[in-house]
């Protein structure tokens, strides 16, 4: 899964929120959108948006769909951000070459 694809599934604020719920174990439809104060549509939506980027599972228990955070892939995101800093450039150092260039000509 893209790792920009899961971060815009992340950025919503409901979603955000639907995914620190997990954190304390797995919820139906119908409690998040008490929780979240929203409706079980939005909630449904959300976590359309949750599936398809590879963040949360449903699994079916009797009448409904309980789910739950894909741990795997929060801690892929978080390795993969932790990378982004620790890749040993500095962006300092690229801005200060390019200002000490001299400026080009506008003949």
């Amino acid at each position: 899964m893209s790792l920009i694809r899961q971060l815009k599934a992340l950025a919503d604020e409901n979603r955000l929120k639907i995914i620190q719920m997990f954190i304390n174990g797995d919820l139906c439809v119908g409690a998040l959108a008490r929780h979240l104060g929203i409706s079980k549509p939005a909630v449904s939506q959300h976590l359309r948006v949750l599936r398809e980027a590879g963040l949360v599972k449903g699994e079916k228990r009797g009448y409904w769909t309980h789910y739950r955070v894909e741990p795997e892939a929060m801690s892929r995101i978080a390795e993969q951000l932790q990378a982004m800093t620790s890749d040993g450039r500095s962006n300092q150092t690229i801005c200060w070459r390019i200002s000490d260039s001299p400026p080009e000509s506008t003949s």
